[in-house]
């Protein structure tokens, strides 16, 4: 049986505290930043992918039972993945 998961729990990861920064990123800083976090998703998605396939088998094997850790990954990591990014907008002068 899997772990039931609380809406705070939910919330507080896909809402969490954000700290606004003090000064802005150059536009070289930003895209590195960009490049990087587009780099993550994509791994994460392709960790996801894999381990539903995993999961699959598991249940197969196990007679339709997951396996409880690899599932809570798997939210965990879903949560991860779609999670709003936090955008800076640069501040007028």
């Amino acid at each position: 049986m899997m772990p039931s998961y609380d809406d705070d729990k939910v919330s507080g990861r896909l809402h969490g505290e954000q700290v606004e920064p003090e000064k802005t990123d150059s536009m070289f800083e930003r895209l590195i930043y960009m490049v990087l976090i587009a780099i993550m998703i994509s791994l994460a998605q392709t960790v996801l992918g894999a381990m539903t396939v995993i999961q699959f088998i598991v249940m197969l094997v196990n007679n339709k039972q997951p396996n409880e850790r690899l599932a809570e990954f798997g939210t965990d990591l879903g949560i991860w993945i779609a999670r709003p990014r936090v955008t800076r907008q640069p501040q007028a002068t």
